[in-house]
């Protein structure tokens, strides 16, 4: 039995709706109803009854979310003594969770600022995905991570790093890559690439292209996308800086109206660790020099 499948359960008798609980844990209701049924397999008992209208607990399932709740509060407290323990220990070192070019060319102003706050830091790097760049904060994967950022998620602080025009990733022969400026309305029929499902906020940034067809060909890392654009035929949103990182002789990077995507440095909230503080620093430092 999992930990996150006790989370799971009490989200979804706090929320008893399979897609409002499923966005609080940044994942799709499709895998998020998946845990809940294995869960229930688990126990050989039902915990909620669906209907087409409602989601309601049985009076197993009553009795089961309030001892999963004693549970993962002891849970809690177990891993807060844990970090308590080691925060000495494990100061100079760093997991920083990275999706696509991160920092892109803020990287070394980044690094500078923050090693020279924490001589002698380690820092470990871990690659992200779409699906997974908040939840990986949040469960404790990574101690912070630089992703990219449309607005904010609960428990989560981001101080912006950098932002970056705004593109459409178009194939070389395709009829939009000869223009100089498009609109939302001259590529609002794609087709699109999808993506996994993102944060509300996220998902509201994309517009149309967050919803592709059914057949679109998946992406996952912003580093994909150039590759997927090429040899699908489907297009796809980015920031300007990608360009640079991701150079293809048969994709083009066309500007594009809409905000510009923000990447910035994304923390737990209440993590005041010296070092995570240096790092906040580090992001103002670094987007300022920009």
């Amino acid at each position: 039995m999992e930990i996150r499948s006790l989370r799971y359960v009490v989200t979804l008798a706090e929320e008893l709706h399979f897609g409002r609980a499923a966005e609080r844990h940044h994942i799709s209701q499709q895998p998020f109803g998946q845990y809940i049924r294995r869960l229930e397999r688990e126990v050989g008992a039902s915990l909620f009854e669906r209907t087409s209208r409602r989601v309601t607990l049985t009076p197993t399932g009553v009795w089961f979310v309030a001892e999963a709740r004693v549970l993962l509060e002891a849970v809690g407290q177990l891993a807060e003594r844990a970090r308590s323990e080691g925060a000495g220990r494990d100061e100079r070192t760093l997991r920083l969770g990275v999706l696509g070019f991160g920092a892109g060319q803020r990287w070394d102003d980044l690094r500078a600022a923050l090693t020279a706050q924490v001589p002698g830091l380690r820092i470990e790097y871990v690659d992200l995905d779409w699906s997974t760049q908040y939840r990986s904060v949040l469960d404790h994967t990574v101690d912070a991570g630089i992703m990219w950022h449309a607005g904010s998620v609960d428990g989560l602080r981001s101080d912006v790093v950098l932002s970056s025009p705004r593109v459409a990733v178009v194939p070389a022969r395709s009829q939009l890559a000869d223009a100089t400026f498009l609109t939302m309305d001259e590529v609002a029929d794609g087709p699109w690439l999808a993506t996994p499902r993102l944060s509300p906020a996220l998902h509201e940034w994309l517009g149309p292209a967050a919803e592709p067809g059914p057949n679109a060909p998946v992406v996952r890392q912003p580093a994909a996308i150039p590759t997927a654009v090429a040899t699908s035929g489907y297009i796809s949103l980015h920031a300007e800086v990608a360009r640079d990182f991701y150079p293809r002789p048969d994709v083009r990077f066309v500007p594009l109206e809409g905000a510009a995507p923000e990447i910035a440095v994304i923390t737990r909230a209440d993590d005041e660790r010296p070092t995570i503080t240096a790092l906040r620093r580090a992001a103002r430092f670094a987007e300022a020099r920009g």
